[in-house]
């Protein structure tokens, strides 16, 4: 192990926050380390907007599901899909194609990993806010977000006040394959998951519930999810073709 390895394997998600405020200094560290992510073809298909006003923190806190440490964190980071910036300097481009918006997707996801990454080495911790989708179209009218920027998730940031357990991630087995996807999942390794999470969940310092791994995804994937998310992509220019 290295010590950048080591800040990797030992990532939790942070909802408690100190007062304290992160610097000036770190935060030009943690944007800097974003902007340092992978991009495709280098278009640079992101911006990422930095809310420091506290009434429309609060605004967003209840907009993402009554999420009190979008208030309440140091700094909040809105992480976004942008190709107005594009259509400003070509106004011909051609744009709308989902593939655009996987690549302002995935481009977002790796800037977010980086910041975050930049704020844990730093001693800091955070959560992403993927809530931020739930009212899509009140967040980019709130933060006046133009058409072809529409918001992907946010970030909270800040000195931890907590140091809740990892969750354990999924069998390796399960995850990595080698050269084909297999024919078959393993539910034998699945069940031993499925119990280890189920152990976890029980014992946990806080939010303790009864719920496995495969419990939790059919909740989540028997209902539907955002339904109204294509119509808002395609009303500001996305995934038209």
């Amino acid at each position: 192990m290295n010590p950048t390895i080591d800040l990797i394997l030992s990532h939790r998600s942070i909802r408690q926050f100190t007062p304290e405020p992160i610097s000036a200094s770190q935060l030009d560290q943690i944007l800097s380390a974003a902007q340092s992510a992978s991009s495709s073809s280098f278009l640079q298909a992101n911006s990422l907007i930095r809310v420091t006003d506290r009434g429309l923190r609060a605004t967003l806190a209840e907009l993402a599901g009554h999420q009190a440490y979008v208030a309440e964190a140091a700094e909040f980071l809105l992480f976004c899909a942008d190709y107005q910036r594009h259509s400003q300097i070509v106004p011909d481009a051609q744009t709308g194609f989902v593939e655009q918006l996987m690549i302002g997707a995935i481009d977002g996801a790796l800037m977010a990993q980086n910041a975050l990454l930049a704020a844990q080495s730093l001693g800091l911790g955070g959560v992403y806010i993927g809530g931020i989708r739930n009212n899509p179209a009140a967040v980019s009218e709130l933060l006046g977000l133009p058409h072809q920027v529409i918001p992907l998730f946010g970030l909270c940031l800040g000195h931890p006040a907590q140091q809740p357990e990892q969750k354990p991630r999924l069998p390796r087995a399960l995850v990595v394959h080698e050269n084909r996807y297999p024919e078959t999942l393993d539910r034998a390794l699945l069940a031993q998951y499925d119990s280890q999470i189920h152990d976890y969940y029980l014992a946990r310092s806080s939010n303790n519930k009864v719920q496995t791994w495969s419990g939790q995804i059919k909740a989540i994937l028997g209902k539907e999810a955002r339904p109204f998310m294509l119509g808002f992509l395609q009303s500001k220019g996305f995934c038209l073709k």
